[in-house]
Order: structure tokens, then sequence, then C-alpha cells
């Protein structure tokens, strides 16, 4: 039997994949973190199949459990939320089963920040604003950043920033981002994306610690800054420029473009 390692992405039960959904409804064993996961997800699984919410458990035990079950031979499928390349401890766990040697595959889920961004309908790589996305964290009562990852670092890119596991020091950490994006910088804070229970908070560099505070968050949200949220600002694409497929390039042929193949629309100018 393999370990099937699912990402549920960011909640809903309608945003899985469909092999998720295949994956959960032939598990015997499903281990899930409670926490996080609309409980309408488990909906996929088959009557009968064992259910272990492993926000009580720590890494060895989790482990243990899909070894054990393994060995068994149940067919097993350890939930993560979003999508497992990012903050699911994956490396952690399939270090464990490679040592005891068992099989395991991946199967990718909805990414959190990609559900914010979506629940505010907005594109986080805007022409002539930005075309990078920096997805990190915030470090407290969790594993150090490694000193090259600093968030001023990553802020003097301007580059579109996504931040998890950060919403209980939005105050501070908007006070480090003042300087480099400035206080006007638009800012977006979603919790639990695409739940019954999603919040969309709008505001700026300035303002938003405010509203987090006032609405008492204090997990399960992502926060994401920058130009791009703003919808009044930015340039439009070369790769679909009417002057583009004049010339006799396809449009979405995927030619790099340059520095200057962005076209400059009417008032594009970035406000907060």
């Amino acid at each position: 039997m393999t370990i099937h390692f699912v990402g549920a992405g960011p909640g809903a039960a309608d945003l899985l994949t469909v092999r998720a959904t295949r994956l959960l409804a032939a598990a015997q064993l499903v281990l899930y973190p409670g926490t996080y996961l609309d409980p309408q997800v488990l909906s996929h699984v088959t009557p009968g199949a064992e259910l272990v919410d492993t926000q009580g458990l720590d890494l060895d035990r989790i482990t243990a459990r899909l070894i054990s079950a393994h060995r068994c031979g149940q067919q097993v499928v350890r939930l993560a939320s979003g999508d497992l390349s990012l903050y699911s401890a994956l490396a952690e766990q399939t270090r464990r089963l490679d040592a005891a040697g068992v099989p395991w595959d991946v199967t990718p889920g909805v990414p959190a920040y990609a559900a914010a961004a979506a629940a505010v309908g907005r594109e986080l790589t805007v022409p002539l604003i930005t075309q990078s996305v920096v997805l990190t964290r915030a470090q407290a009562r969790s594993t150090v950043m490694p000193p090259t990852e600093s968030l001023a670092a990553f802020a003097a890119t301007g580059s579109t920033l996504v931040l998890h596991l950060a919403i209980t020091r939005t105050r501070e950490l908007m006070r480090e981002l003042a300087s480099a994006y400035g206080p006007d910088t638009p800012v977006v804070v979603v919790h639990r994306a695409s739940q019954p229970e999603e919040l969309v908070l709008r505001g700026s560099i300035a303002t938003i610690a405010e509203q987090v505070e006032a609405a008492g968050l204090r997990q399960a949200a992502v926060i994401l800054v920058g130009r791009a949220l703003d919808p009044t600002g930015g340039g439009e694409s070369y790769l679909y420029d009417a002057r583009r497929a004049r010339s006799g390039t396809p449009a979405g042929s995927g030619t790099p473009a340059g520095p200057s193949d962005s076209v400059t629309s009417a008032g594009s100018a970035p406000t907060a």
C-alpha cells in the first residue's frame, strides 16, 4: 500500500481535485488537520473509514500511525491544508517513511494564497507593477527563519508579498514593511478562504492591523501585500496585445517579453 499525501485545498469541500476525492473515497484511514479544514471535506470519505484528527499529534505519532496502517495493508490518505508544497511538514514525514521503507506519493491541492487572491478577484502579478510573488511566513514560536530570508530583504524587491502563519503579528509586520512599500500600499487579509466562515479585510499597511485586531483573528488567515492588489493600477500584457498579433507573433505563444514589452494603459499609475 502507498501512503497518499493529499492537498485538501483551502478548506471548501468542492475545491478538492478529482484525484483527491477518488483517493478519499478509497481510503480506509484518513488523517486530517481538523484546525484548518471545513468538516464537509470529509464528506468525500467512505462511511466506515477511520478518521484521525492530527491537530493534537506530533510528527512521530502521525508517522507511526502511517507506518502501522501501511503494514496492515490499509489504504491511507494523509490530508494537508492547502497544497503540500508549502508549510505542510511533507519533508519531515516522508523522511521518516523513507527510513521505514514505506512508499508514498503526493496529490497537489489549491493553495490558500490562490484562494485568497480569488476571493478578492486579484491577479498577484500585474504588468508594470510586479511580476513576482514572494511566499513566506513570520517567525515567532516556530522554526527560525534563515538569515537571508528577512522580511526587509523580500520587501525591498517590491514583489507581491504573501504572509502565512503571521496573523497574530500583523501590526509588527506592517511596521517592518512600511518603509519599503509605503504606508498606503494595499493589504488584503483573508480568513478561512473559501470556507463558510470566510472573512475578507481590505486596507493598507497603515490601517490593516486595526481591522485584524478588531476582528479578533488568531489563525487560518493569509496576508497579501502589494500594489498589484489595487484594481486601478498596472499596464496590459504584451502577450495578448493587438499590436503583437498584427506583427505576426501568435498571442499566447510564450515568447519572452523584453523590458518595454508591456503596454501602459491610461491612468495606470498605481494608487492605494
